[in-house]
Protein backbone atom coordinates (compact mmCIF):
# COMPACT_ATOMS: atom_id res chain seq x y z
CA UNK A 1 0.00 0.00 0.00
CA UNK A 2 1.25 3.60 -1.01
CA UNK A 3 0.99 6.24 1.96
CA UNK A 4 0.36 8.92 1.69
CA UNK A 5 2.24 11.69 3.87
CA UNK A 6 -0.10 11.84 6.88
CA UNK A 7 -0.63 8.41 6.33
CA UNK A 8 3.55 7.62 6.80
CA UNK A 9 3.19 10.06 10.01
CA UNK A 10 0.94 8.21 11.40
CA UNK A 11 2.13 4.86 11.30
CA UNK A 12 5.56 6.52 12.38
CA UNK A 13 3.71 7.82 15.23
CA UNK A 14 2.20 4.48 16.20
CA UNK A 15 5.88 3.21 17.38
CA UNK A 16 7.17 6.34 18.44
CA UNK A 17 3.64 7.64 20.36
CA UNK A 18 4.00 3.94 22.26
CA UNK A 19 7.33 4.42 23.51
CA UNK A 20 6.83 8.01 24.49
CA UNK A 21 4.09 6.44 26.34
CA UNK A 22 6.17 3.96 27.86
CA UNK A 23 9.31 6.17 29.05
CA UNK A 24 6.87 9.04 30.13
CA UNK A 25 4.78 6.52 32.65
CA UNK A 26 7.74 4.69 34.00
CA UNK A 27 8.40 6.67 36.60
CA UNK A 28 5.03 6.10 38.01
CA UNK A 29 4.81 2.60 37.67
CA UNK A 30 2.88 1.04 40.62
CA UNK A 31 2.70 4.18 42.72
CA UNK A 32 -0.73 5.61 43.82
CA UNK A 33 -3.55 6.90 41.38
CA UNK A 34 -1.98 10.70 40.58
CA UNK A 35 -4.61 13.73 40.94
CA UNK A 36 -6.19 15.12 37.66
CA UNK A 37 -4.18 18.17 37.74
CA UNK A 38 -0.71 16.39 37.77
CA UNK A 39 1.25 16.39 34.72
CA UNK A 40 3.26 13.62 34.48
CA UNK A 41 7.09 13.80 33.04
CA UNK A 42 9.90 12.04 32.03
CA UNK A 43 11.49 11.32 35.31
CA UNK A 44 12.72 8.24 35.37
CA UNK A 45 13.40 5.76 38.22
CA UNK A 46 10.68 2.89 38.16
CA UNK A 47 11.20 -0.47 38.94
CA UNK A 48 13.93 -0.77 36.65
CA UNK A 49 15.63 2.76 37.99
CA UNK A 50 15.34 3.84 34.21
CA UNK A 51 17.06 7.36 33.18
CA UNK A 52 15.04 10.22 32.35
CA UNK A 53 13.60 9.21 28.75
CA UNK A 54 14.47 5.48 28.77
CA UNK A 55 11.57 3.23 28.12
CA UNK A 56 11.12 -0.23 29.32
CA UNK A 57 10.54 -3.79 28.40
CA UNK A 58 7.60 -2.79 26.29
CA UNK A 59 9.09 -0.91 24.31
CA UNK A 60 11.99 -2.85 23.96
CA UNK A 61 9.69 -6.21 22.92
CA UNK A 62 8.40 -3.69 20.29
CA UNK A 63 11.75 -2.91 18.78
CA UNK A 64 12.21 -6.97 19.10
CA UNK A 65 8.97 -7.32 16.74
CA UNK A 66 9.97 -4.25 14.64
CA UNK A 67 13.26 -4.76 13.93
CA UNK A 68 12.33 -7.36 12.26
CA UNK A 69 9.41 -6.23 10.16
CA UNK A 70 11.91 -3.38 9.01
CA UNK A 71 13.64 -6.09 6.86
CA UNK A 72 10.70 -6.69 4.73
CA UNK A 73 10.15 -10.34 6.22
CA UNK A 74 6.54 -11.24 6.72
CA UNK A 75 5.86 -11.09 10.18
CA UNK A 76 2.96 -14.09 9.88
CA UNK A 77 5.97 -16.45 8.51
CA UNK A 78 7.78 -19.22 10.87
CA UNK A 79 11.42 -17.17 9.96
CA UNK A 80 10.20 -13.67 10.98
CA UNK A 81 8.63 -15.46 14.28
CA UNK A 82 11.62 -17.09 15.23
CA UNK A 83 13.83 -14.28 14.25
CA UNK A 84 11.36 -12.02 16.88
CA UNK A 85 11.91 -14.94 19.66
CA UNK A 86 15.48 -14.99 19.37
CA UNK A 87 15.41 -11.31 19.67
CA UNK A 88 13.54 -11.64 22.68
CA UNK A 89 15.96 -14.16 24.11
CA UNK A 90 18.93 -12.28 23.61
CA UNK A 91 17.12 -8.98 25.38
CA UNK A 92 16.50 -11.56 28.59
CA UNK A 93 19.57 -13.07 28.15
CA UNK A 94 21.23 -9.10 28.75
CA UNK A 95 20.32 -9.03 32.55
CA UNK A 96 17.35 -6.37 31.81
CA UNK A 97 16.31 -4.40 34.38
CA UNK A 98 12.47 -4.91 34.20
CA UNK A 99 11.16 -7.89 32.41
CA UNK A 100 7.50 -9.62 33.15
CA UNK A 101 6.90 -12.74 35.11
CA UNK A 102 5.18 -14.63 32.64
CA UNK A 103 7.69 -13.58 29.63
CA UNK A 104 10.72 -14.35 31.52
CA UNK A 105 9.22 -17.66 32.49
CA UNK A 106 8.29 -18.51 28.47
CA UNK A 107 11.80 -17.37 27.33
CA UNK A 108 13.75 -18.62 30.77
CA UNK A 109 12.41 -22.25 30.14
CA UNK A 110 13.48 -23.02 26.25
CA UNK A 111 17.50 -22.76 24.87
CA UNK A 112 19.36 -20.31 23.80
CA UNK A 113 18.51 -20.43 20.09
CA UNK A 114 14.55 -20.66 20.21
CA UNK A 115 12.03 -21.30 17.25
CA UNK A 116 9.08 -19.93 17.03
CA UNK A 117 7.55 -23.15 17.28
CA UNK A 118 9.23 -24.10 20.44
CA UNK A 119 8.14 -20.79 21.83
CA UNK A 120 4.81 -21.25 21.05
CA UNK A 121 4.64 -24.32 22.49
CA UNK A 122 5.89 -23.51 25.81
CA UNK A 123 3.60 -20.77 25.86
CA UNK A 124 0.87 -22.70 25.01
CA UNK A 125 1.87 -25.60 28.26
CA UNK A 126 2.20 -22.65 30.85
CA UNK A 127 -1.49 -21.59 30.05
CA UNK A 128 -2.74 -25.25 29.89
CA UNK A 129 -0.72 -25.83 33.20
CA UNK A 130 -1.99 -22.66 35.09
CA UNK A 131 -4.45 -21.10 32.86
CA UNK A 132 -3.52 -17.62 33.84
CA UNK A 133 -1.43 -16.30 30.65
CA UNK A 134 -3.69 -13.05 29.81
CA UNK A 135 -1.02 -10.66 31.42
CA UNK A 136 -0.48 -7.01 29.48
CA UNK A 137 2.73 -8.17 28.02
CA UNK A 138 1.58 -8.98 24.44
CA UNK A 139 -0.79 -6.50 24.02
CA UNK A 140 1.78 -3.38 25.65
CA UNK A 141 4.16 -4.56 22.33
CA UNK A 142 1.46 -4.42 19.25
CA UNK A 143 2.54 -0.91 18.28
CA UNK A 144 4.57 -2.32 14.98
CA UNK A 145 2.48 -4.99 14.15
CA UNK A 146 0.19 -3.74 12.05
CA UNK A 147 2.83 -1.53 9.62
CA UNK A 148 3.44 -4.07 7.10
CA UNK A 149 -0.07 -5.24 6.30
CA UNK A 150 -1.66 -1.73 6.21
CA UNK A 151 -3.78 -3.23 3.12
CA UNK A 152 -4.52 -6.44 4.64
CA UNK A 153 -6.38 -6.50 7.84
CA UNK A 154 -7.02 -10.64 7.54
CA UNK A 155 -3.13 -10.16 8.18
CA UNK A 156 -3.12 -8.31 10.50
CA UNK A 157 -5.22 -10.83 12.52
CA UNK A 158 -3.11 -13.37 11.71
CA UNK A 159 0.19 -11.68 13.05
CA UNK A 160 -1.45 -10.56 16.27
CA UNK A 161 -2.17 -13.57 17.29
CA UNK A 162 1.20 -15.25 16.07
CA UNK A 163 3.19 -12.83 18.05
CA UNK A 164 0.89 -12.65 21.16
CA UNK A 165 1.05 -16.38 21.22
CA UNK A 166 4.94 -16.62 21.21
CA UNK A 167 4.83 -15.69 25.05
CA UNK A 168 1.28 -14.84 25.78
CA UNK A 169 -1.11 -17.65 24.91
CA UNK A 170 -4.41 -16.87 26.57
CA UNK A 171 -7.39 -16.14 24.13
CA UNK A 172 -8.25 -13.39 25.64
CA UNK A 173 -4.65 -12.16 25.31
CA UNK A 174 -4.68 -13.17 21.53
CA UNK A 175 -8.34 -10.90 20.90
CA UNK A 176 -7.07 -7.87 22.67
CA UNK A 177 -3.78 -7.76 20.39
CA UNK A 178 -6.11 -8.32 17.11
CA UNK A 179 -8.40 -5.43 18.52
CA UNK A 180 -5.61 -3.20 19.10
CA UNK A 181 -3.86 -3.36 16.07
CA UNK A 182 -6.92 -3.76 13.94
CA UNK A 183 -7.40 -0.49 15.76
CA UNK A 184 -3.38 1.13 15.06
CA UNK A 185 -4.50 0.04 11.46
CA UNK A 186 -7.32 2.13 11.46
CA UNK A 187 -6.05 5.02 12.78
CA UNK A 188 -3.15 4.66 10.01
CA UNK A 189 -5.31 4.23 7.05
CA UNK A 190 -8.28 6.39 7.87
CA UNK A 191 -7.23 8.87 10.71
CA UNK A 192 -10.07 7.29 12.51
CA UNK A 193 -9.97 6.03 16.05
CA UNK A 194 -12.28 2.97 16.03
CA UNK A 195 -11.81 -0.12 18.57
CA UNK A 196 -15.22 -1.76 17.97
CA UNK A 197 -13.67 -2.12 13.76
CA UNK A 198 -11.83 -4.70 14.67
CA UNK A 199 -14.89 -7.41 16.28
CA UNK A 200 -16.12 -8.76 13.30
CA UNK A 201 -12.50 -10.98 13.29
CA UNK A 202 -13.37 -12.40 16.08
CA UNK A 203 -15.93 -15.58 16.94
CA UNK A 204 -19.41 -15.01 18.38
CA UNK A 205 -18.38 -15.42 21.68
CA UNK A 206 -15.40 -13.11 21.76
CA UNK A 207 -17.32 -10.00 20.13
CA UNK A 208 -20.01 -10.46 22.94
CA UNK A 209 -17.81 -10.19 25.86
CA UNK A 210 -15.27 -7.77 23.86
CA UNK A 211 -18.29 -5.32 23.27
CA UNK A 212 -19.21 -5.06 27.07
CA UNK A 213 -15.89 -4.86 27.97
CA UNK A 214 -15.14 -1.80 25.62
CA UNK A 215 -18.71 0.00 26.56
CA UNK A 216 -18.06 -0.50 29.95
CA UNK A 217 -14.86 1.64 29.15
CA UNK A 218 -16.12 4.22 27.13
CA UNK A 219 -18.90 4.64 29.94
CA UNK A 220 -16.40 4.53 33.20
CA UNK A 221 -13.85 6.55 34.47
CA UNK A 222 -10.55 5.74 33.80
CA UNK A 223 -9.25 5.19 37.05
CA UNK A 224 -11.30 2.64 37.50
CA UNK A 225 -9.32 0.35 35.57
CA UNK A 226 -6.43 -0.41 38.26
CA UNK A 227 -5.33 -2.60 38.46
CA UNK A 228 -4.58 -2.93 34.98
CA UNK A 229 -2.14 -6.02 34.68
CA UNK A 230 -4.65 -8.06 33.18
CA UNK A 231 -4.77 -7.70 29.36
CA UNK A 232 -8.26 -6.72 29.63
CA UNK A 233 -8.06 -4.37 31.79
CA UNK A 234 -4.89 -2.59 30.48
CA UNK A 235 -7.33 -2.70 27.29
CA UNK A 236 -9.89 -0.62 28.86
CA UNK A 237 -7.81 1.50 30.84
CA UNK A 238 -5.54 2.72 27.72
CA UNK A 239 -9.59 2.92 25.84
CA UNK A 240 -11.02 4.59 28.63
CA UNK A 241 -8.04 6.84 28.14
CA UNK A 242 -8.22 7.99 24.67
CA UNK A 243 -12.13 8.56 25.04
CA UNK A 244 -12.16 10.47 28.08
CA UNK A 245 -8.86 12.72 26.78
CA UNK A 246 -7.96 15.17 23.54
CA UNK A 247 -4.84 14.92 22.00
CA UNK A 248 -1.80 12.95 22.29
CA UNK A 249 -0.36 14.30 25.52
CA UNK A 250 -3.47 14.60 27.17
CA UNK A 251 -4.53 11.20 26.52
CA UNK A 252 -0.81 9.96 27.84
CA UNK A 253 -1.34 12.21 31.01
CA UNK A 254 -5.06 10.69 31.34
CA UNK A 255 -3.54 7.25 30.94
CA UNK A 256 -0.78 7.73 33.91
CA UNK A 257 -2.63 9.08 35.98
CA UNK A 258 -4.93 6.03 36.43
CA UNK A 259 -2.05 4.52 38.64
CA UNK A 260 -0.77 0.87 38.93
CA UNK A 261 1.45 -0.39 35.46
CA UNK A 262 1.57 3.36 34.19
CA UNK A 263 4.18 2.43 31.45
CA UNK A 264 2.45 -0.08 30.09
CA UNK A 265 -1.15 1.26 29.95
CA UNK A 266 0.45 4.63 28.44
CA UNK A 267 2.56 2.18 25.89
CA UNK A 268 -0.40 0.77 24.98
CA UNK A 269 -2.82 3.99 24.58
CA UNK A 270 0.47 5.69 22.92
CA UNK A 271 0.51 3.48 20.57
CA UNK A 272 -3.05 4.30 19.30
CA UNK A 273 -3.18 7.74 20.04
CA UNK A 274 0.18 7.89 18.13
CA UNK A 275 -1.38 6.35 15.02
CA UNK A 276 -4.03 9.04 15.07
CA UNK A 277 -2.16 12.50 15.45
CA UNK A 278 1.48 11.22 14.00
CA UNK A 279 4.76 11.25 15.10
CA UNK A 280 4.71 15.12 14.22
CA UNK A 281 2.56 15.51 17.16
CA UNK A 282 4.75 14.36 19.78
CA UNK A 283 6.62 17.21 21.93
CA UNK A 284 10.14 17.46 20.99
CA UNK A 285 10.97 17.96 24.77
CA UNK A 286 10.05 14.20 25.43
CA UNK A 287 11.50 13.17 21.31
CA UNK A 288 14.94 14.60 22.50
CA UNK A 289 15.77 12.33 25.33
CA UNK A 290 13.69 9.12 24.21
CA UNK A 291 16.29 6.01 24.23
CA UNK A 292 16.69 2.63 25.00
CA UNK A 293 17.38 -1.09 24.52
CA UNK A 294 19.53 -2.03 22.22
CA UNK A 295 21.11 1.21 22.64
CA UNK A 296 18.33 3.04 20.06
CA UNK A 297 16.98 6.59 19.64
CA UNK A 298 13.21 7.60 19.36
CA UNK A 299 14.45 8.65 15.95
CA UNK A 300 15.80 5.20 15.16
CA UNK A 301 11.96 3.86 15.68
CA UNK A 302 10.79 6.71 13.15
CA UNK A 303 13.48 5.25 10.72
CA UNK A 304 12.28 1.71 11.65
CA UNK A 305 8.52 2.14 11.04
CA UNK A 306 9.22 4.14 8.07
CA UNK A 307 11.51 1.65 6.07
CA UNK A 308 8.88 -1.23 7.36
CA UNK A 309 5.69 0.66 5.60
CA UNK A 310 8.37 1.09 2.29
CA UNK A 311 8.34 -2.92 2.16
CA UNK A 312 11.65 -3.45 3.42
CA UNK A 313 15.22 -1.23 3.16
CA UNK A 314 15.91 -0.35 -0.29
CA UNK A 315 19.70 0.80 -0.76
CA UNK A 316 19.86 4.54 -1.46
CA UNK A 317 16.65 5.49 -0.46
CA UNK A 318 15.83 7.64 2.76
CA UNK A 319 15.73 6.67 5.71
CA UNK A 320 18.91 4.42 4.33
CA UNK A 321 20.45 6.68 3.13
CA UNK A 322 23.90 8.33 4.17
CA UNK A 323 23.89 11.90 2.71
CA UNK A 324 20.69 13.73 1.24
CA UNK A 325 21.25 16.40 -1.77
CA UNK A 326 20.94 19.94 -1.35
CA UNK A 327 19.08 20.43 -4.77
CA UNK A 328 21.55 22.92 -5.64
CA UNK A 329 21.18 25.45 -3.28
CA UNK A 330 23.80 28.02 -2.79
CA UNK A 331 24.58 27.71 0.50
CA UNK A 332 22.26 30.09 2.04
CA UNK A 333 23.73 30.75 5.68
CA UNK A 334 22.83 33.81 8.14
CA UNK A 335 22.75 34.59 12.09
CA UNK A 336 18.89 35.08 13.43
CA UNK A 337 18.19 38.87 13.43
CA UNK A 338 17.07 38.65 16.98
CA UNK A 339 19.70 36.49 18.43
CA UNK A 340 23.06 35.89 16.93
CA UNK A 341 23.27 31.68 18.92
CA UNK A 342 20.79 30.62 16.27
CA UNK A 343 22.07 30.72 12.74
CA UNK A 344 19.14 29.76 9.54
CA UNK A 345 20.75 27.71 7.15
CA UNK A 346 20.17 25.13 4.23
CA UNK A 347 20.79 21.52 3.75
CA UNK A 348 25.06 22.81 2.90
CA UNK A 349 24.98 24.69 6.40
CA UNK A 350 25.69 20.76 7.59
CA UNK A 351 28.66 20.69 5.41
CA UNK A 352 29.49 23.92 6.99
CA UNK A 353 28.76 24.40 10.37
CA UNK A 354 29.59 27.71 11.89
CA UNK A 355 32.07 27.41 14.84
CA UNK A 356 30.55 26.15 18.04
CA UNK A 357 27.30 24.64 16.66
CA UNK A 358 26.15 21.85 19.68
CA UNK A 359 22.55 21.61 17.99
CA UNK A 360 21.14 21.25 14.20
CA UNK A 361 17.44 21.16 13.97
CA UNK A 362 16.68 19.56 10.79
CA UNK A 363 12.96 20.76 8.95
CA UNK A 364 13.76 17.96 5.89
CA UNK A 365 14.97 14.22 5.78
CA UNK A 366 18.96 14.35 6.94
CA UNK A 367 21.22 11.42 5.34
CA UNK A 368 22.65 9.13 8.43
CA UNK A 369 26.51 10.95 8.39
CA UNK A 370 25.28 14.38 7.73
CA UNK A 371 25.15 15.36 11.41
CA UNK A 372 28.72 15.27 12.86
CA UNK A 373 28.72 13.10 16.15
CA UNK A 374 28.27 15.15 18.93
CA UNK A 375 26.19 17.65 17.90
CA UNK A 376 22.23 17.16 18.94
CA UNK A 377 19.97 16.60 16.48
CA UNK A 378 16.33 16.78 16.49
CA UNK A 379 14.39 16.51 13.58
CA UNK A 380 10.69 17.86 12.60
CA UNK A 381 8.61 16.22 9.78
CA UNK A 382 7.31 19.44 8.59
CA UNK A 383 6.55 19.17 4.64
CA UNK A 384 7.14 22.15 2.02
CA UNK A 385 3.83 22.11 0.68
CA UNK A 386 1.01 24.52 1.12
CA UNK A 387 -1.51 21.62 0.74
CA UNK A 388 -3.40 21.33 4.52
CA UNK A 389 -3.42 17.06 3.76
CA UNK A 390 0.50 17.53 4.13
CA UNK A 391 1.28 18.87 7.64
CA UNK A 392 -1.73 18.43 9.92
CA UNK A 393 -0.29 19.37 12.92
CA UNK A 394 1.40 22.61 11.06
CA UNK A 395 0.54 24.73 14.31
CA UNK A 396 1.95 22.43 16.57
CA UNK A 397 4.97 21.82 14.59
CA UNK A 398 6.16 25.60 14.29
CA UNK A 399 5.16 26.25 17.75
CA UNK A 400 7.15 23.17 19.14
CA UNK A 401 9.58 23.58 16.84
CA UNK A 402 10.23 27.94 17.97
CA UNK A 403 10.22 26.32 21.79
CA UNK A 404 12.61 23.60 21.28
CA UNK A 405 14.90 26.65 19.84
CA UNK A 406 14.79 28.90 22.94
CA UNK A 407 14.97 25.61 24.96
CA UNK A 408 18.24 25.08 23.39
CA UNK A 409 19.56 28.70 23.90
CA UNK A 410 17.95 28.49 27.15
CA UNK A 411 20.56 25.95 28.03
CA UNK A 412 23.44 27.41 26.36
CA UNK A 413 23.64 25.88 23.15
CA UNK A 414 24.21 27.26 19.71
CA UNK A 415 21.58 26.20 17.43
CA UNK A 416 21.77 25.69 13.79
CA UNK A 417 17.87 25.90 11.92
CA UNK A 418 18.01 24.64 8.75
CA UNK A 419 15.64 23.12 5.63
CA UNK A 420 16.89 21.99 1.98
CA UNK A 421 17.39 25.44 0.31
CA UNK A 422 16.23 27.83 3.02
CA UNK A 423 13.56 29.23 1.06
CA UNK A 424 10.20 28.43 2.94
CA UNK A 425 10.88 25.99 6.10
CA UNK A 426 14.02 27.55 7.88
CA UNK A 427 12.48 31.25 7.51
CA UNK A 428 9.29 30.33 8.75
CA UNK A 429 10.56 28.35 11.91
CA UNK A 430 12.91 31.93 12.29
CA UNK A 431 9.94 34.07 12.82
CA UNK A 432 8.38 31.70 14.79
CA UNK A 433 11.12 31.78 17.48
CA UNK A 434 11.06 35.44 16.57
CA UNK A 435 7.50 35.43 18.28
CA UNK A 436 8.28 32.91 20.77
CA UNK A 437 11.18 35.71 21.84
CA UNK A 438 8.32 37.99 22.14
CA UNK A 439 8.56 39.81 18.85
CA UNK A 440 5.65 41.04 16.57
CA UNK A 441 4.99 39.19 13.54
CA UNK A 442 5.33 41.84 10.61
CA UNK A 443 8.82 43.10 12.26
CA UNK A 444 10.27 39.86 12.81
CA UNK A 445 8.85 38.71 8.89
CA UNK A 446 10.31 41.53 7.37
CA UNK A 447 13.50 40.90 9.67
CA UNK A 448 13.89 37.05 8.89
CA UNK A 449 13.42 36.97 5.31
CA UNK A 450 16.07 40.31 5.17
CA UNK A 451 18.72 37.87 6.49
CA UNK A 452 17.50 35.01 3.99
CA UNK A 453 16.87 37.19 0.15
CA UNK A 454 15.43 34.29 -1.40
CA UNK A 455 12.78 33.47 0.74
CA UNK A 456 9.83 32.08 -1.19
CA UNK A 457 6.67 32.57 1.30
CA UNK A 458 3.81 29.19 1.73
CA UNK A 459 0.95 30.73 2.12
CA UNK A 460 -0.14 27.84 4.50
CA UNK A 461 3.02 28.86 6.64
CA UNK A 462 2.16 32.38 6.77
CA UNK A 463 -1.39 31.54 7.60
CA UNK A 464 0.07 28.95 10.45
CA UNK A 465 2.39 32.11 11.83
CA UNK A 466 -0.57 34.55 11.92
CA UNK A 467 -2.78 32.27 13.90
CA UNK A 468 0.43 31.79 16.06
CA UNK A 469 0.65 35.12 16.86
CA UNK A 470 -3.27 36.28 17.13
CA UNK A 471 -3.01 33.55 20.17
CA UNK A 472 0.03 35.55 22.08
Amino acid sequence: MKLNSAQTDRACGAVLGSAIGDALGAGYEFRPALGDATQPQMIGGGLGNFAPGEWTDDTTMAWCILDVAATGQDLRSEAALTAIGRNFRTWQESGPADIGIQTSRVLGGIGPDPTAEALTAASRRLHEHTGRTAGNGSLMRTAPVALPYLDDPDAVVEAARGISALTHFDPRAQEACVLWSLAIRRAIVDDVLDLRDGLRYLDDEAVAYWTERIDEAEASDPKRFNPNGWVVSALQAAWSAIVHADGFAETLNTAIRIGDDTDTVAAIAGALIGAKWGASAIPAKWRRILHGYPGKTGEDLVHAAQTTVDGGPKAGVWPNKSRMKDAGTMGALARHPYDDGVWLGDLDALDNLPDGVTAVISLCRVGTEQVPAGVEHITFRLLDSAAASANPNLDFILQDAAETVAALRDEGQIVLVHCVAAHRRTPTVGIAYALERGFGLAEATSAVRGVLPRVNPNSAFDEALGRIAAQR
